[in-house]
């Protein structure tokens, strides 16, 4: 497919961008970057025409058809461009739902208790954090154990999506004045193992740049 049109609209410091940008440089597929303002009123409108439902980007144009939806890009790339050396999702049925299943529970960690945990104060806060911990320390258990990656020995689907999170991490670990590391050893300890990996430490934005940014965020909304 070395004549394919793969466009990625996205944001710098966009942990589910980044699982995208990620997840394509596993595969080794070159793509031209676009970058938009996820804040600001004005959309492209290349942006408008290929998510009219929401507007938002990552966006993932692969000959001049839009996949939305970071998740739903994933399994596209992995699908479309199976026949590459680094599949993202495992072959077994089972291990597939598995990784899905993390990938959902990941997202809703984030949702449900990341982002208030460096957008609120006081007691609000202090909950967002207390089930940021509990979740993480879940995650580290129940999915990632004793194995080096999600998926067991190889780095997968789940490994990207909380990637992307991971991400934020620093930033969060500030807001809400706790350690990963503490908390959380070995979670910290595969944070570290995958920024080894080119297709992170080449895709990863710089963390106190989005710690930064949220810090204007929370001054320009008076949060």
């Amino acid at each position: 497919m070395e004549n394919d049109e793969v466009i990625l609209l996205d944001f710098w410091g966009s942990m589910l961008g980044l699982r995208i940008r990620v997840a394509l440089a596993e595969k080794e597929i070159k793509y031209e970057y676009k970058e938009e303002d996820p804040v600001s009123n004005i959309k492209s409108p290349l942006l408008l025409k290929m998510n009219p439902v929401y507007n938002k980007v990552p966006i993932l144009i692969h000959n001049g058809k839009p996949v939305c939806n970071s998740l739903v890009a994933l399994e596209y790339i992995d699908e479309v461009w199976k026949n590459d050396k680094a599949p993202l999702l495992p072959s077994d049925p089972y291990d597939r739902a598995q990784a899905r299943f993390w990938a959902d529970y990941i997202d809703k960690l984030y949702e449900n208790f990341g982002r208030k945990t460096w957008s609120t104060k006081g007691e609000v806060q202090e909950g967002a954090k207390k089930g940021l911990i509990d979740s993480l320390k879940l995650l580290e258990e129940a999915a990632l154990g004793d194995k080096p990656y999600f998926g067991g020995e190889s780095f997968g689907f789940a490994d990207i999506v909380m990637v992307g999170t991971y991400s934020w991490f620093y930033a969060l670990e500030l807001f809400g004045n706790f350690s990963v590391k503490a908390e959380c050893p070995k979670l910290a300890a595969w944070g570290e193992r995958c920024k080894q990996r080119e297709s992170v430490s080449k895709s990863q934005p710089d963390p106190h740049k989005i710690y930064e940014w949220l810090l204007e965020l929370k001054r320009a909304y008076g949060m």
